[in-house]
């Protein structure tokens, strides 16, 4: 058995226009699948698609949709598995992150955080599962964060640290109920990334710590046990894994490519 061979198979990654999703899409068509895309900015997926081509010589397919709208959700997964013929690994790459003290927190921005990062997981679940139940197999990968299992130092995080960790038990219970279809679903937790949309983040934090970007990330990886910064790469691995033949009899488990964080955080 080729344990990290996807021949065969079709993956639909959902956030894969971009960042860490637009990765894993590549390399899953590298290693054999199938595979399709959605987000919710068609112009985004169209030159992710260009570029998915030529790095892999491989046809992609998009979808537009917003994972947050359960009718987008539904029409992308039967269009899908319509064009496909069956899409056997998901991959959820979605989410949002808004940063408020938990004083002034507004209400509303914390349900569409939980909205954004943990029900339209439920929702791409429960329609692309639908799918899977009929054909007798999937794979379920979830992206959460190392902010499940741990708090930030600081105020601003609430609502996300809440949305991860809410992820991490939607996946086990998922896990639960899929278990008898011959569906696997797991997660895997990314520390921080080096990714274009966490720029501004890492300039606000250095300019707090009076310090430049380049400092700032120095300190960072310093208190890491593998002293460096994550990269989106570091984690294509993980996502593999969980997809493919390797982890056949993994279910419910939530990973950490975290350069060592949740062992000492």
């Amino acid at each position: 058995m080729n344990f990290f061979d996807l021949t065969g198979k079709n993956a639909m990654i959902v956030g894969g226009a971009g960042g860490l999703g637009l990765l894993i899409a590549r390399e899953f068509a590298l290693a054999g699948a199938g595979v399709c895309i959605a987000s919710r900015t068609e112009k985004n997926l169209a030159a992710a698609c260009v570029q998915l081509k030529e790095e892999t010589g491989k046809e992609f397919k998009y979808y537009v949709m917003d994972a947050g709208k359960e009718e987008q959700v539904e029409a992308a997964a039967k269009a899908a598995n319509e064009d496909y013929g069956h899409i056997d690994i998901l991959v959820n790459c979605q989410g949002i992150n808004k940063k408020f003290p938990v004083l002034d927190f507004p209400m509303d921005v914390f349900d569409m955080v939980m909205h954004d990062d943990v029900a339209s997981i439920l929702m791409t679940c429960k329609h692309f599962g639908k799918y899977m139940k009929e054909n007798g197999y999937g794979k379920i990968v979830n992206v959460t964060s190392v902010r499940g299992k741990i708090a930030t130092k600081g105020p601003g995080n609430a609502a996300y640290c809440a949305a991860k960790g809410a992820v991490d038990m939607l996946t086990k219970q998922i896990a639960s109920e899929f278990g008898p279809y011959g569906i696997t679903v797991n997660a895997f937790g990314p520390n921080i990334m080096a990714t274009p949309m966490m720029t501004k983040v890492f300039e606000m934090r250095a300019a707090e710590n009076n310090v430049t970007v380049e400092k700032y990330l120095e300190m960072q990886a310093a208190g890491l046990p593998l002293r460096r910064m994550s990269d989106p790469i570091d984690c294509v691995g993980t996502a593999l894994f969980l997809a493919a033949p390797a982890s056949d009899f993994m279910t419910g488990n939530i990973l950490y490519p975290d350069g060592g964080l949740t062992a000492i955080g």
